[in-house]
């Protein structure tokens, strides 16, 4: 007779095939034809309202790494809040503007760029980003990443571009929008001027020379050892090119200086640092002839080294003792801190470069020179004057532009700034940052120090592709026309047509036929035709999304981007925020690192180390991006590789496996009848749930916190070893062999159905295509929402986890069982075993553990796996002897007995029953009955 009838084998239509790549289309297909993100949004309407931001990436190329990391963390964040009980909209966004876009633009158009006019080049511009944002938003729905996608935010949207005018438009009334000349990062490749955001540091060598600035008057007066001597200033830089900007030499206060004579003159030099200063120049022979205070410097003139000017000897804090001479060479048209000494002093802001990064007039016989070219022609010229003391290289970290990756320069031009001191934004912005909860904690110290030493921000552009600076103003006097009626028509017209409004109709269209200057009475007015700094597009979001759609609100909850966004987007929109609505537009920022090769590198095309998620996806599938991004620590650099990849998918399958034999049990199963309450399930299966239940803290701990690798290693461990291991392995016997609906199969079950159910939700932020497909398998389905997206997490059974007598019972006899299988393995690779079912297990156990094992003997006896155990006082014959519980050893031979056909256990009573006499005693009860 064939028994395998009698048995409850698992059964299931789950098959979760490993082919994820081909299957995952058909769910998302199947997502966007049932309108899955409205029917989530319909179903938690009642619920308290979370709102993560979107960050708009920018339209321009294929998504990356980065793309992928930074999406689902979102996407993995938003599901875990709406399944612990809120509404979630997520709405994407896309930045639309600026360089990149325009550049590509350039190249495909060519020389016909300078066949069309402005309006036809944006309108390319607008046609650009517009594929690009199709091409990336397939590419994120592809990840899974449930949003409205038909909806989403676009910067060139004209309500947008409307909203972006009205939001500068408030800066211009509160006065905070200044136009001075100033210095800016300028980039001459592109340009144009730089945010700070936009700049990025490479080394870069450049040269190093010290110069003699000539003082140009007796010193004798005040310093009196100087008197009627040849005295110069040394100074040292590594930009040459700003020499013929120079209008001061820079001493600090408080330090001590030296005059050193050095042959038949005098050198001036920090006394901290002439020692080094001399013997780098390899000069041994001098004697210090003064100490004296900089202050009786203060106003007096050296000679410029090669131009026909004087310099003027100024005091400046900024001077430092870290390197050079303590005398710092002064250009207000090329430097931050030389323009604010500059304004001290009444200094012109001269800056004899042009755009395009090549001396003018002004700087006398380099007229016409790039700037990086002329560099050697200075010094030459210097060195023949005898000015140039010494050449060198230094290789150094330099400012480069984050498009073209060239050098740029501190350039003084002509812009627009929001001023920092302007209605206290700098005070209110440092201390709404301490307001803000940053995830992890040192975002905080990071953004602080930016703040406190940024400067006023650069808003204007010299670019074509933007929305443009609405900004109006006299033609005589330079008074800015503040209107609110003005501003108010400026952007309805965009609302209407968009940013192209402003330069496709006149000027009279904005401010009609009327207006006068309110300084001077000009009628006489100038339209703005530069462009906004693209971080005010994307940092007013805020008032353009957040405050604009009814199913969001502002302030944000969280913001979440790269850690390179707190130079960016945090700190744009935190003063964009802070300058016209007094708070930030976010409750909490959360940062994550940059995508690196397994070796820790950056991705870089030329080193060949870049891995696009489409070729991931395409070999593993989206699921395994998903866990490989909760499997890492974000906080830091986060590695990716094909053996990081393959391990996850590794861990995936043991997931899976698991879960599949969980539903193949619960095939018969139906929570609303058979269900078994605790209190009459075994111990096995109470502490099978007792670790389901710390399984359930650690995870929701962890999405709670935003620290998303506890919960990929609880839950890979937990299928691993607590089920798969131990619990599914013990309960097999039970599960296919005792009475379909006995008390001790249906406690099982019972114990799977709440784990299997448990699983689903727990898994279900980070695996979205795994837990929908089983949760349309698992039992009990009219009593679970319809979805899993809109299910909660499953609620904490604090009761559990207090039976602290069970687990440590539970933890000893798991211990021994271990050491059982120890001595299992052994018998095995010896061959006096094949499975373990064949095996007779003889223990012995003195002391202590001799006691509980015979207190608890039936249990051990239960998760053993063995054919038949017994407990002795000593063994009959030399054993396995364990070395984690030395007073436990263990003898393994072969069970007596024939194999039972249906259970597979050795039995000596076989065959006592002689219509079932290849069933042993147990069996042959239960198919007696069936």
């Amino acid at each position: 007779m064939d028994y395998r009838a009698t048995l409850n084998l698992p059964q299931t239509d789950f098959k979760m095939k490993a082919n994820l790549s081909q299957r995952e289309p058909e769910f998302l297909k199947g997502w966007e034809e049932a309108n899955l993100y409205a029917r989530v949004q319909e179903q938690t309407a009642d619920r308290p309202l979370y709102v993560l931001h979107d960050g708009p990436p920018y339209a321009n190329g294929n998504i990356h790494m980065g793309h992928a990391l930074n999406k689902i963390l979102k996407d993995i964040i938003l599901r875990a809040k709406r399944m612990a009980g809120f509404r979630c909209p997520y709405v994407p966004g896309w930045d639309c503007h600026g360089l990149p876009i325009e550049l590509n633009v350039d190249k495909e158009l060519g020389p016909k760029k300078r066949e069309i006019g402005k309006l036809a080049f944006r309108g390319a511009c607008r046609n650009y980003a517009g594929k690009w944002i199709k091409k990336q938003k397939e590419g994120f729905k592809r990840l899974a990443v449930l949003g409205d996608w038909d909806s989403p935010y676009l910067t060139i949207d004209f309500k947008y571009e409307a909203s972006i005018a009205r939001e500068f438009n408030r800066f211009l009334l509160s006065g905070a929008v200044t136009r001075s000349k100033k210095p800016v990062h300028w980039c001459s490749s592109c340009r144009t001027a730089l945010a700070e955001a936009e700049v990025e540091y490479y080394d870069h060598t450049s040269p190093s020379i010290y110069v003699k600035f000539p003082v140009a008057e007796d010193l004798g007066a005040v310093i009196p050892a100087l008197a009627n001597e040849k005295v110069s200033a040394v100074i040292w830089t590594t930009t040459p090119w700003t020499l013929p900007a120079n209008l001061a030499v820079a001493f600090h206060p408080d330090y001590p200086y030296v005059g050193v004579r050095v042959g038949d003159e005098v050198l001036i030099l920090a006394e901290g640092l002439a020692e080094q200063a001399l013997g780098a120049w390899g000069i041994s022979d001098y004697e210090i002839i003064a100490t004296f205070s900089a202050k009786l410097l203060e106003g007096k003139k050296c000679r410029h080294p090669f131009l026909e000017r004087e310099s003027l000897m100024v005091l400046a804090h900024y001077v430092t003792l870290d390197t050079g001479t303590g005398c710092v060479h002064t250009a207000p048209g090329h430097g931050r801190e030389d323009y604010m000494t500059g304004i001290n002093y009444n200094l012109p802001v001269l800056s004899p470069v042009g755009n395009d990064g090549r001396f003018t007039e002004e700087a006398g016989p380099y007229a016409g020179l790039f700037i990086f070219e002329a560099n050697p022609q200075i010094t030459a010229d210097m060195a023949a004057q005898g000015s140039l003391i010494q050449e060198t290289k230094i290789s150094h970290s330099y400012p480069h532009c984050w498009r073209c990756k060239k050098p740029v320069i501190f350039r003084a031009t002509e812009q627009w700034f929001i001023s920092m001191e302007a209605n206290d934004l700098r005070d209110k912005a440092l201390a709404a940052i301490k307001d803000v909860k940053w995830i992890p904690q040192w975002g905080m110290e990071r953004i602080l120090g930016m703040v406190e030493n940024r400067p006023d921000w650069c808003l204007s552009r010299q670019r074509a592709w933007g929305v443009p600076l609405t900004v109006v103003y006299c033609g005589e006097c330079g008074e800015v026309l503040n209107d609110e009626t003005i501003m108010d028509r400026i952007t309805a017209l965009f609302e209407k047509e968009g940013a192209d409004a402003w330069f496709s109709h006149e000027l009279a269209d904005f401010i009609g036929t009327d207006a006068k200057c309110k300084k001077c009475g000009s009628t006489d007015f100038i339209k703005e035709e530069d462009i906004l700094d693209v971080w005010f597009d994307s940092g007013v979001s805020y008032a353009a999304v957040l405050e604009a759609r009814p199913e969001l609100a502002a302030p944000a909850d969280l913001y979440l981007e790269g850690s390179d966004q707190h130079r960016g987007w945090f700190q744009s929109a935190l003063l964009a925020s802070i300058g016209t609505r007094g708070i930030p537009p976010y409750k909490a920022v959360l940062t994550h690192g940059f995508v690196v090769d397994g070796q820790g590198k950056k991705m870089s095309k030329s080193i060949g180390n870049v891995i696009a998620p489409e070729e991931i996806i395409k070999k593993y599938g989206a699921e395994i991006l998903r866990l490989w991004v909760a499997s890492e620590d974000y906080r830091d650099d986060i590695k990716i590789s094909d053996t990081i990849l393959q391990q996850l998918a590794d861990a995936y399958r043991k997931i899976r496996n698991t879960v599949r034999f969980i539903l193949g049990n619960l095939y018969d199963f139906d929570p609303a009848t058979d269900l078994v309450p605790d209190s009459e399930m075994d111990e096995l299966d109470r502490w099978a749930l007792y670790q389901f239940e710390l399984l359930k803290m650690k995870v929701l701990k962890g999405y709670d916190g935003f620290e998303f690798h506890p919960v990929f290693h609880g839950l890979t461990n937990f299928c691993t070893v607590s089920m798969s291991a131990l619990y599914l392995d013990v309960l097999k016997d039970r599960l296919y062999t005792l009475p379909a609906n006995s008390r001790e199969r249906r406690a099982a079950q019972s114990a799977l159905y709440e784990i299997a159910d448990g699983l689903t939700r727990l898994m279900a932020p980070v695996l979205t295509f795994m837990s929908a497909e089983l949760w349309e398998f698992l039992p009990g389905r009219a009593q679970r929402e319809d979805n899993v997206c809109v299910a909660l997490f499953p609620a904490l059974k604090p009761e559990r986890v207090a039976d602290k007598a069970l687990a440590e019972k539970w933890d000893k006899v798991l211990r021994v069982r271990g050491e059982l299988t120890k001595a299992l393995e052994i018998a095995r690779r010896d061959k006096v075993i094949g499975h373990s079912l064949e095996a007779e297990v003889v223990v012995a156990a003195s002391g202590e553990l001799g006691e509980f094992l015979a207190a608890n003997w039936e249990t051990l006896q239960s998760v053993a796996i063995v054919s038949r155990m017994e407990l002795m006082g000593v063994l009959p014959e030399p054993g396995f002897v364990s070395s984690e519980l030395p007073e436990l050893s263990v003898l393994v031979r072969s069970a007596r007995g024939e194999k039972c056909e249906r259970c597979w256990l050795r039995s000596e009573a076989l065959g006592s029953d002689v219509e079932h006499p290849s069933l042993c005693p147990r069996c042959t009860s239960v198919v007696v009955a069936i």
